[in-house]
């Protein structure tokens, strides 16, 4: 493997992380050693502070490694950011949503598990509306948990989190899973829909 594919490797894994993610990580991912990561890191972080017209740039802090816009573009992400915050949810949303009220803690590769794609993207609108919140997972050190926040649970007028519809039934393996790939318009009650939740 090149050194210039390994780069292009690193570039990969930092956009479908979404998140901060250990140089450790990494490393063992590639099957190198840190030292080697961190030099690919570099490398990739000077391809975008050199490129004028490359809206991308890497935060390095704390052993982790982060792909992030640049601040010069701040105004054009907030406009984006903001237009999908005052819109309802969407239906990726409120799945994701779903099986974090049901499932929490979950980590984000157990939501994409359920789901099949990514949600990174979904992940963060749902961390700025304040209906999710992030902590450290107790069980991985590099990782995250995510669960719903008191302002879920305002917004549907819960005192906890047991309330919502079938929590018993939909909180056990497999039947939110199998409730999300069916078709909630025809083959779910919408009283208990965890599709239904929020407009």
């Amino acid at each position: 493997m090149t050194s210039e594919y390994k780069v292009a490797v690193v570039e990969s894994l930092l956009f479908v992380s979404g998140e901060p993610i250990a140089l450790g990580r990494l490393a063992k991912i590639l099957n190198i050693s840190e030292d080697e990561i961190l030099a690919l890191v570099e490398i990739l972080a000077e391809k975008y502070s050199a490129d004028a017209q490359c809206g991308l740039q890497l935060i390095i802090k704390d052993g982790q490694v982060e792909l992030a816009t640049k601040p010069e573009n701040a105004s054009f992400v907030e406009a984006l950011t903001k237009s999908a915050l005052q819109e309802n949810l969407s239906k990726t949303a409120l799945e994701v949503l779903s099986i974090i009220a049901y499932r929490a803690p979950i980590t984000r590769a157990e939501i994409e598990s359920i789901r099949g794609v990514n949600c990174s993207f979904t992940l963060r609108n749902l961390l700025l509306r304040d209906l999710i919140e992030r902590e450290g997972n107790p069980t991985d050190a590099r990782g995250y948990v995510y669960l719903p926040t008191f302002r879920f649970l305002e917004s549907l007028g819960l005192q906890r989190i047991s309330e919502l519809p079938d929590y018993v039934t939909l909180s056990q393996d497999e039947r939110l899973k199998i409730l999300l790939t069916e078709d909630s318009s025809e083959k779910v009650n919408e009283h208990s829909s965890p599709l239904n939740l929020l407009p």
